[in-house]
């Protein structure tokens, strides 16, 4: 009785739409209209129907020189509307637990809120001898490498509102530090697209440092991994800052960065 109700319900339409779609796979990305209506439980007149009605609103597209049909480009968009809506934590926390892996390394996701980074993630490697930060540690941004990095996508008046004295006050009201510098490193930082602060906030730790780009490609976050050393051993630069790219491609992937083709 309850199933009797429950299929009442349904939407006759819809489902067979939702059928149809969910007939192509990763090893079935085209199919022909004959290879469609065998997959699917409905008449040949109905299937022929849904189909016409799917790809008239862009869910599929027919290839006209095979005569196939595949996926279009409004299935892509309500799945990038969906990942973009994911907190760069919920989509973030796997890949950094990842690259502690393959890495070797403490892991962090930190994201910016005014002149403050906040570490909103991360992840310890066995037997760190670093002195780890807690999740909503926060610290002044012109004094780590990650938080030079988050600036690298503000303009010049964006960083002058946001810092509008000619000195930036040093740690612990100690030296401070000139901010056209500043703004020459986060320039260099942003022409790069990486930092390797080697030593550049605390002695004897030193970090590797991407931006994490969103679906409007503005900096989201950074990732980064810590390396108990005051220098990194160029035998293992090239191989840590490449796990560390991926990652950080990654992360952007999954908030709807889409990579433009060079």
């Amino acid at each position: 009785m309850a199933e009797e109700q429950s299929n009442k319900s349904l939407v006759p339409g819809l489902e067979r739409g939702l059928q149809l779609l969910l007939a192509f796979s990763e090893q079935r990305r085209e199919l022909t209209f004959a290879e469609l209506h065998r997959l699917v439980d409905m008449p040949k007149a109905t299937a022929w129907r849904v189909v016409q009605t799917l790809t008239q609103m862009g869910f599929l597209e027919r290839n006209p020189r095979t005569s196939t049909f595949s996926l279009g480009m409004n299935v892509l968009r309500l799945g990038f509307e969906f990942i973009a809506s994911l907190d760069v934590v919920q989509v973030g926390q796997p890949v950094i637990e990842q690259l502690r892996d393959v890495s070797g390394c403490s892991s962090h996701l930190a994201i910016r809120d005014g002149r403050d980074l906040i570490y909103v993630a991360r992840v310890s490697a066995a037997g760190s001898r670093i002195n780890q930060v807690s999740v909503g540690t926060r610290l002044p941004v012109h004094r780590t490498s990650l938080g030079r990095m988050l600036l690298t996508d503000i303009r010049r008046d964006e960083f002058e509102l946001l810092y509008p004295h000619p000195r930036l006050p040093g740690e612990h009201g100690g030296d401070s530090l000139d901010r056209d510098t500043l703004w020459n490193m986060v320039q260099q930082d942003k022409g790069r697209g990486y930092v390797i602060g080697e030593s550049f906030y605390r002695h004897g730790i030193s970090s590797i440092v991407y931006p994490i780009f969103d679906r409007s490609a503005r900096v989201a976050a950074v990732i980064s991994i810590m390396i108990p050393t005051e220098e990194i051993p160029q035998t293992d630069r090239d191989r840590l800052q490449r796990e560390v790219a991926l990652a950080a491609r990654k992360i952007s992937g999954f908030l709807g960065y889409l990579v433009k083709a060079s």
